[in-house]
């Protein structure tokens, strides 16, 4: 299950695609078609969707439409009668395939000899708002879901947790005792910020080491690591290495990106994780106190991703796997900008995968 309010998966984006997509649908696109001259007049819009153009206003001739669309311009020039939601399909010159829906009004004095003006409606960005609102309601169910799990987790925590201190007390020197603490406080935190779904989340955060939250995420992937013989290699340029931020919540996005690249590889690929200073500008010239930023790349040498499902891979619920969720990478992301930072993905199929994280570095 997530760890962050659901509904704000992606800050500000999905309201902004949403009233962009909103908006592509309520735009009218018109031409209007003289049966003397077959001379045809195109608002910007039916120009562009026409592929005819993209100025303010265009005119062509009729056998410079789209073969389909012509087809239907002709019946209705011809028969006199008014279309309503012709709908017509075709592949564009670049390979896209198209949809429209076109209806036919005749305007003008003369009811067969008249202008016909036609209403152009690109399916395309209804079907975007379609599949967006479907994506948003999803949300909210996740939100709702994840609160009442994590209100039942949290109740059966307790006693785990209690148990579990009482043996770590008993067992001090055990190899495992402080990982065990560790990941039980990491776990607490999870269900708190999932209980909070439905409000804001604060991001509180303090100088911390990267180079020791990358190492303890690591930690938690060895045996996955060993299983399938991968080769780990470290490369911490980013001396001291420290940011600003919560180290459950780097923890947590890091972990997110090497059970990826697990999951890429086959049996004995090379995971390798490197740190690098990013010096800002000002210290180029020899004015700067030090690096302003630390980037963070994780490369593996998995299967690749294909370029359709690259533009995808932050899409919440979009996966390639069987048995994923698609919140994965979602949440990551979701992480690394609540730290003021980018995160973006290179990759070739084939080739592997080089995830890169740019934080800003603590002062």
């Amino acid at each position: 299950m997530p760890e962050q309010h659901a509904g704000d998966l992606e800050k500000g984006q999905p309201a902004s695609d949403l009233v962009g997509a909103l908006r592509d649908c309520l735009v009218i696109a018109v031409m209007l078609v003289d049966p003397e001259n077959q001379g045809v007049t195109l608002s910007g819009r039916a120009a562009r969707i026409l592929g005819l153009g993209t100025a303010q206003q265009a005119r062509c001739a009729l056998a410079a439409l789209p073969a389909p669309v012509g087809e239907v311009v002709r019946e209705a020039l011809s028969s006199g009668k008014e279309l309503d939601g012709r709908q017509v399909e075709w592949v564009d010159g670049g390979g896209q395939a198209r949809k429209l829906h076109l209806s036919a009004l005749r305007v003008g004095p003369g009811t067969q000899t008249g202008p016909v003006a036609f209403v152009v409606n690109d399916v395309a960005p209804g079907m975007e708002l379609e599949r967006k609102l479907r994506q948003l309601e999803r949300l909210a169910n996740v939100g709702t879901l994840s609160a009442g799990m994590a209100h039942e987790i949290r109740n059966g925590l307790v006693a785990a947790r209690t148990f579990t201190e009482l043996l770590l007390e008993a067992n001090r020197e055990a190899e495992l005792a402080a990982l065990a603490r560790r990941e039980l406080e990491r776990v607490d935190s999870i269900i708190g910020r999932m209980l909070k779904f439905s409000g804001p989340v604060r991001f509180a955060g303090s100088a911390i080491s990267l180079h020791e939250t990358l190492e303890h995420s690591l930690r938690l992937v060895q045996r996955r690591l060993e299983e399938k013989s991968i080769t780990v290699n470290r490369h911490f340029g980013a001396a001291p290495g420290l940011v600003q931020g919560e180290d459950m919540q780097l923890q947590q996005a890091f972990l997110n990106l090497f059970l990826n690249a697990l999951d890429a590889m086959e049996p004995k690929g090379t995971l390798t994780v490197r740190t690098r200073p990013i010096a800002p500008p000002s210290a180029l010239v020899g004015c700067g106190p030090g690096p302003a930023q630390i980037a963070v790349t994780v490369h593996d040498t998995g299967a690749g991703i294909s370029p359709e499902n690259l533009a995808r891979l932050f899409e919440p619920f979009f996966t390639t796997k069987p048995n994923g969720t698609g919140l994965g990478l979602s949440i990551t992301r979701r992480i690394i900008h609540e730290h003021q930072g980018e995160i973006s993905i290179q990759s070739q199929p084939g080739k592997g995968t080089a995830v890169e994280i740019v934080l800003p570095a603590a002062l």
